[in-house]
């Protein structure tokens, strides 16, 4: 992923509105993030732990969502499977919603998935950062083959966040 801006980050949100994206919380620290590791930038809200934001891009240009987590006990002791990069987790994945872009989001329609609470997919599939024993299933997909279904896997949440039928 190419290195992103605060300001190309604002622009970039398809279901919230402008106003929204201009007072959310941007990391300051994107000049030191592993830009070249990273499918997405995902980051947690440090003012409001059940928001999460997520940065792709697509079509060659950025498309961000806001995202609220659930932060249910009961996780915590439960092992689940990210459906994006799908390492599992004890307590470490959360349902993430995403309210739909346009009017069907003004309706209050929303999609989830189930993502590392982290956002730290990419770092993941890449073996960067650990989840600890038995958090990666033993595949034989190259590492390459792994980051192409990480990223189908959020393309497909994606279309569904910004399907307009």
């Amino acid at each position: 992923m190419k290195p992103l801006t605060e300001q190309e980050i604002r622009s970039a949100f398809v279901n919230c509105t402008k106003g929204e994206a201009k007072r959310l919380s941007v990391p300051r620290d994107l000049a030191d993030r592993p830009w070249d590791d990273l499918d997405f930038l995902g980051w947690r809200d440090p003012q409001a732990p059940d928001r999460a934001y997520l940065v792709t891009a697509r079509d060659d240009r950025p498309r961000a969502l806001a995202l609220r987590s659930s932060n249910a006990a009961s996780w915590q002791t439960r092992r689940s499977m990210c459906s994006l990069c799908l390492t599992t987790h004890t307590g470490g994945v959360s349902l993430m919603v995403a309210t739909r872009a346009g009017r069907r989001g003004q309706r209050g329609d929303s999609v989830g998935v189930y993502i590392c609470s982290d956002l730290a997919c990419s770092l993941y599939v890449r073996g960067k950062k650990d989840a600890g024993i038995g958090a990666r299933l033993q595949e034989s997909l190259t590492v390459e083959e792994k980051i192409q279904r990480t990223v189908a896997n959020l393309d497909a949440f994606l279309a569904k966040v910004t399907a307009t039928a």
